[in-house]
């Protein structure tokens, strides 16, 4: 199983603005399907609340900061994004919240599949069940 991780992409300094660059298979192990971003989150809101069957997400501050919080249901990781060059691998089977919005901060998630409502999982408790099937498949040899 992949764990999550913080990866810090290539900067191209120039006196007339830096440049960072993301590409598929390179900085990250997918291939990117979907882009999102999400900003004007009101202080003190959180986002994400979900977990993913089989997406992997990498999530970049593009302006200003949030903190990334994922589990597994019994690992537990933190992660603080204030930098455009940072970013976080949330690989399938993590439970994520995003919180603690900065005024002004964009997050800026690439995705490996379209949109499909059933890849998510809501609601926390039939994530830990999910999670207990899945590694009792994994452990039986399934």
């Amino acid at each position: 199983m992949h764990k999550p991780k913080l990866i810090e992409l290539n900067r191209i300094y120039d006196h007339r603005g830096n440049l960072s660059v993301v590409e598929q298979f390179k900085e990250i192990p997918f291939e990117i399907q979907r882009v999102y971003w999400l900003y004007d989150v009101p202080g003190g809101e959180s986002r994400g609340g979900h977990a993913h069957k089989d997406l992997f997400q990498f999530i970049v501050a593009a302006n200003g900061s949030f903190h990334v919080n994922l589990t597994d249901g019994n690992d537990v990781y933190s992660f603080f994004l204030n930098h455009p060059y940072m970013g976080v691998l949330v690989p399938p089977g993590y439970w994520r919240t995003l919180d603690d919005f900065s005024s002004g901060a964009v997050c800026l998630v690439l995705a490996s599949n379209y949109f499909e409502e059933e890849d998510y999982i809501r609601e926390y408790d039939e994530f830990l069940d999910y999670k207990k099937t899945s590694n009792k498949r994994l452990t039986d040899g399934d």
